[in-house]
């Protein structure tokens, strides 16, 4: 499977940021090495960059959806408009949705359904907070998170489930330049491959990418994505700066 680096971009930038993507392209050299490079804009921005991004070979996706296809709902998106608009994956669950707007597992859920029925992949977020994994809590809390969050016989079949991508992000980390330990990130990877492998079986949870999201710069990209478990990064202040994107893609 390719190492996917997705930058989220969250609520940042303008129209002048559709020519990011040519800069990225022209900082990031190697591209034999053939990472996966999407980019999640705010959504107003997500066909201007779907279109600048034609020929550059990096996806596009959208932040959040809605579970429903259309109706009264708004200020909502949903997921076949991310589709119309030039997206190809949805970051769901994100934890400033679980903790600022009351996002539940529930909720992550039925959006992941919705994402999947619309022909998109899903980016599944899942993460534990500082006083969580001080209490020794952090396996029970993530893996509770995976057990509600991620669709399960609504998709049916292992086709299906291979259109998943999870985002371990330790609520902690992210935005506050604190990391957890390799061997903490490691351990946390190794528990949730462990629990995909319990719901989906082992040749399901071996194809599905699991990124970790969490302060990643390019000063410690590299030892992070060389850990066993970890297919890629959810990328955020690093990722709206495309010489920082890209150092961290050539990580890889």
């Amino acid at each position: 499977m390719k190492t996917l680096i997705a930058a989220n971009w969250k609520m940042n930038g303008s129209l002048e940021w559709t020519g990011k993507p040519a800069a990225f392209a022209a900082a990031y050299q190697p591209k034999q090495q053939g990472a996966e490079i999407l980019i999640c804009p705010p959504s107003y921005l997500i066909p201007s960059l779907a279109k600048a991004c034609v020929g550059l070979d990096i996806s596009v996706g959208a932040q959040n959806c809605h579970f429903a296809q259309s109706g009264a709902f708004t200020g909502e998106m949903s997921a076949a408009m991310v589709k119309d608009a030039g997206g190809t994956y949805v970051i769901l669950g994100h934890s400033e949705r679980r903790a600022i707007f009351g996002e539940t597992d529930h909720d992550v859920v039925q959006k992941a359904v919705a994402v999947q029925e619309a022909g998109l992949c899903p980016i599944i977020c899942v993460g534990e907070s500082l006083e969580q994994r001080e209490a020794g809590q952090a396996d029970e809390v993530v893996g509770e998170q995976l057990r509600h969050s991620t669709p399960t016989s609504i998709i049916g079949g292992q086709k299906g489930v291979q259109n998943l991508v999870i985002a371990y992000e330790p609520v902690w980390a992210i935005g506050t330049g604190l990391v957890p330990s390799l061997e903490d990130i490691a351990a946390m990877h190794d528990h949730i491959r462990g629990t995909l492998a319990a719901r989906f079986g082992e040749k399901t949870a071996q194809s599905i990418r699991i990124l970790y999201g969490g302060s990643v710069k390019p000063s410690n990209a590299r030892d992070i994505l060389a850990l066993g478990d970890v297919n890629g990064a959810l990328i955020g202040g690093a990722g709206l700066d495309m010489e920082s994107l890209a150092a961290i893609a050539m990580a890889v």
